[in-house]
Parts: C-alpha cells; sequence; structure tokens
C-alpha cells in the first residue's frame, strides 16, 4: 500500500520537474541577424543564377570575398 508520504513526495516532485521543463523550454528573444551590403548583393545574384545547395554557397564565398576585395581597394584609392 501507498503511504500519503510517497504519494505527497511524488506529486512534489512532479511539480518541481515540470517546472525545470518549463524554464529550459523558455525562449530567449530573438536578436536580427544584420546582413552586410556584400551579403545581400551576392544572395541576389546567387538567387538570378537559381543556386543552391553547396554551388549557392560556394559562390556567395566567392563573391562576398571578391567585393569585399574591391571595397577594400576603393578605399585605398
Amino acid at each position: 500500500m501507498i503511504s500519503m508520504k510517497t504519494v505527497a513526495a511524488a506529486a512534489a516532485m512532479m511539480v518541481i520537474g515540470s517546472g525545470v521543463a518549463l524554464a529550459k523550454d523558455a525562449k530567449k528573444p530573438a536578436t536580427p541577424v544584420v546582413h552586410s551590403p556584400e551579403s545581400i548583393q551576392c544572395s541576389k545574384e546567387a538567387d538570378a543564377k537559381g543556386l543552391h545547395g553547396k554551388e549557392r554557397k560556394k559562390f556567395r564565398a566567392e563573391c562576398k570575398k571578391n567585393l569585399e576585395k574591391q571595397h577594400h581597394d576603393e578605399k585605398k584609392s
């Protein structure tokens, strides 16, 4: 037979456990992602070319690298 102490202890553990579960599930406010102008331009070019997956990732990396180099060179001049 189950004693009242056992039932009370089990109920207390369920309440405590559910509070911990709720605390873990609470979402942090999302911080907005700020994309560079180079990133936005390269994404538009990749969209225009219909690139997806690995090809898109490779294209955007090269595109951003080239644009950043151009902007850096323009600032030197």
